[in-house]
């Protein structure tokens, strides 16, 4: 059983080991504001009425309910460390609430404070490298009332200092290995997995969704964190699954809307324009002022800024995105209002895959590094509002045939909607059973993809 208790939904998903097939769907309403077990329960409960006398005592479950994990970064200077851990924070299911860069005063202490972080990755400095801002915020770290977990991934020479100056200061924290241990070298695994492991232990407990501990034991993995292993395991041709080489995957959520893609490494696309924090093959933004239902409004003013509405269409739809953001739990139940959300998908969309295409806005204005997604071959498209759409598909495609202002999206590539909301269910499976895992995405992505 495979299941993401989301902030809006609940989802819930039985997968047949041996032959990596869905045997069995259920949803509810995500039951946060009373224990999110209530929801879940409700979906085992459908489930065991679908499939009586089936065993599903096997669980594996991902989680963004609560506002999902919220990182601030902390490193030593915009441009290349805090970028690192920017990109890094991402990769591993996070939303970046903060960023912070140099050395941390009282003013930007304060801002940190404000962001309401889950956890801190801490970076900076290269392996054997300048130490001091790394240490000093530290310091400042261990002397503030913010005690949340702290994952130390900067210069190893100054590791042991950092851990010991936090821990004395009662600051749960985690060493991890150098995001960046030379320049342009970026090392995103260790601190990926540190984060993972303290949203497990600290996060999803301390966010009070459910009492007891039934809850912690079950989530396994940030939701984000789980689609990028999916998305991963088919770029890789695990399994029965052809090697798709470059992936990309478009989550168009409530709140926010995600993009994955997995690159392959090309030495001749890096060689020129290598970026001196490195690159990130395996990455994910998150745009979070584009969602179905808390965030509509802000699709409306994205679109106009990437001239893809006019004011005018701007105002012909500003009445049914403040009505979506009112009501995030809308259903549409006419043929207008499912109009509507396909209108408002499309411009998600089109405006999530510029970004992913051109690099996310650092807090300074200045844009990341952008990604070359021409040679994708495969596109997954995914969340409530496609996964319900039978005319999903047509959405998806016509955003993959968006080239104005020249950014590279894919030129030929498969696509395929998540109708069955498999993907996070193939990261959650991807460790301890990837044959089926294999199966699972074999059987609901990539039999079902279209090329355009």
């Amino acid at each position: 059983m495979c299941g993401d208790v989301g902030s809006t939904y609940t989802k819930l998903l039985a997968v047949d080991l041996a032959t990596g097939t869905v045997a069995g769907s259920a949803e509810h309403r995500t039951t946060v504001e009373v224990d999110v077990l209530r929801g879940y329960d409700a979906c085992l409960a459908a489930l065991a009425e679908q499939l009586p006398g089936v065993d599903l005592s096997a669980q594996y479950v991902c989680s963004s309910a609560g506002g999902g994990l919220r990182l601030a970064v902390v490193g030593y200077e915009p441009l290349v460390t805090a970028d690192a851990g920017h990109r890094v924070g991402l990769s591993a299911g996070a939303r970046v609430v903060h960023v912070a860069a140099g050395p941390l005063d009282t003013a930007g202490v304060r801002a940190l404070r404000a962001a309401k972080p889950d956890v801190v990755l801490l970076v900076g400095g290269t392996d054997g490298g300048d130490a001091a801002v790394l240490t000093h915020n530290a310091a400042r770290l261990a002397g503030t009332r913010l005690r949340v977990p702290v994952v130390a991934a900067g210069n190893a020479d100054a590791a042991a200092a950092v851990a010991q100056r936090l821990a004395d200061a009662g600051v749960p924290v985690t060493v991890t290995d150098n995001v960046l241990p030379r320049i342009g070298q970026l090392n995103p695994a260790p601190a990926r997995a540190a984060i993972r492991q303290v949203f497990l232990s600290h996060v999803i407990g301390g966010k009070k969704l459910s009492r007891g501990a039934r809850f912690p034991r079950l989530v396994r993995a940030a939701t984000p964190d789980a689609v990028l292993a999916g998305v991963e395991l088919l770029a890789d041709g695990a399994g029965e699954i052809p090697g798709a080489g470059e992936i990309l995957a478009v989550d168009v959520g409530g709140a926010t809307t995600d993009v994955y893609s997995v690159l392959v490494p090309d030495a001749e696309r890096d060689g020129p324009r290598r970026e001196v924090a490195g690159t990130l093959w395996r990455s994910r933004t998150v745009e979070g002022d584009l969602g179905m239902r808390w965030n509509a409004p802000g699709i409306l003013a994205a679109a106009r800024d990437e001239r893809l509405l006019t004011d005018d269409e701007v105002a012909a739809l500003a009445g049914d995105a403040d009505r979506r953001a009112a009501q995030p739990g809308l259903l549409p139940d006419s043929d207008a209002d499912r109009d509507v959300d396909r209108r408002l998908a499309g411009l998600a969309l089109h405006v999530a895959l510029r970004r992913h295409a051109r690099g996310q806005r650092r807090a300074d204005g200045s844009r990341g590094p952008g990604r070359d997604l021409r040679q994708v071959r495969l596109v997954v498209g995914s969340g409530g509002v496609l996964r319900h759409d039978e005319n999903a598909a047509t959405v998806l495609s016509a955003a993959l045939t968006d080239h104005a202002g020249g950014y590279p999206l894919p030129t030929r590539a498969a696509s395929v909607v998540d109708h069955r909301y498999v993907l996070a269910a193939v990261g959650l499976l991807a460790t301890d059973a990837p044959t089926t895992a294999a199966r699972l995405a074999a059987h609901h992505l990539t039999d079902l993809a279209v090329t355009r």
